[in-house]
């Protein structure tokens, strides 16, 4: 064993007898077991039950073809030996770096669907069959200062993808909800994590629509919600919306959009993880707007620009 891949099996095992602990006291099955810390091993690991969504990440360093595949199958022993499980539920994904791309692609493969559970509520995921994989760890806090303000409000769900922020939010006591997306996939995905929580789809509603289309409709109809989750892909060239979503030029458009829906005295997060997003100034000029996301960093991820999120009141 060479001194790097020995470093990182001690890093893995250091990390591991932590945060095992530390997920079981917060009821959490899913979680992150190590977050690039060593530069020579750039993945994120995550558990979820007892498997294991071992993601590499693109740093253009050049390998020959068989020095690559020892070396992975090397980190991939590493995680077996750590965790003790089996190395068939090691899901191995490979993160290139993609310009122009929808954010949820699939792998080509099919991959299992599963339960895991955060926090006393349920969620499938399947760690195979798209890049991600149905429930996005980082956000884990948002969802639950979601779920904490929840009771008695109206909320509204923004490119929801499989439907976490609602489930929190109406466990939490909403009185209604709507979850807009375009994609069947993931509206069906959230339907099911719905049926999984027990909620009633009368009270909490899914709407297949373009959220700028939804947006403009919705104002028409005077909509008024108390809570709103805008939580939008960086770019998105789905063939299904009317024009490409790009979040840095689109951002003040969606806000300004998401704002007049909400009632005089809700809120709004708004969140994002393109690394080099700014927020327009303008829009400080017309809400209260609060950088949160320090606040909404779980502790098992150490890179602090995962996500960024804001708190946003009408003046």
């Amino acid at each position: 064993m060479s001194d790097d891949i020995g470093a990182f099996v001690n890093r893995l095992g250091k990390n591991i007898k932590h945060l095992r602990k530390w997920a079981q006291r917060q009821g959490l099955e899913a979680w992150r077991m190590y977050d690039r810390d060593i530069p020579q091993y750039p993945f994120a690991i995550d558990i979820y039950a007892d498997h294991v969504h071992l993601q590499e990440y693109d740093t253009g360093w050049l390998m020959r073809q068989t020095e690559y595949e020892d070396w992975l199958t090397e980190v991939i022993d590493a995680v077996v030996f750590v965790t003790g499980l089996p190395r068939e539920h090691i899901h191995l994904k490979r993160r290139q770096r993609q310009k122009g791309k929808e954010q949820y692609e699939k792998t080509g493969a099919d991959g299992t669907d599963f339960v895991i559970y955060e926090y006393g509520r349920a969620f499938w995921v399947n760690l195979d069959k798209y890049l991600d994989t149905g429930l996005f760890l980082d956000h884990r806090h948002t969802r639950q200062k979601v779920g904490s303000m929840a009771a008695g409000k109206r909320f509204l769900n923004l490119f929801a993808y499989t439907g976490s922020f609602s489930v929190y939010a109406a466990t939490g006591g909403a009185l209604s909800s709507e979850t807009v997306d375009l994609s069947n996939t993931y509206l069906q995905w959230a339907r099911r994590n719905f049926e999984l929580n027990k909620l009633d789809m009368q009270a909490h509603q899914i709407v297949r629509a373009d959220v700028f289309q939804y947006l403009q409709l919705a104002a028409e109809q005077r909509k008024q919600f108390d809570l709103i989750m805008l939580d939008p892909p960086s770019f998105s060239n789905s063939k299904k919306m009317l024009d490409i979503l790009d979040i840095q030029r689109d951002h003040e458009k969606l806000i300004d959009g998401a704002m007049s829906l909400l009632a005089s005295q809700g809120v709004l997060f708004f969140s994002n993880n393109l690394r080099s997003f700014r927020l327009n100034s303008a829009l400080e000029q017309r809400y209260q707007i609060r950088n949160i996301s320090r606040k909404t960093l779980p502790e098992d991820f150490r890179n602090a620009r995962i996500h960024q999120c804001w708190e946003i009141r009408k003046c």
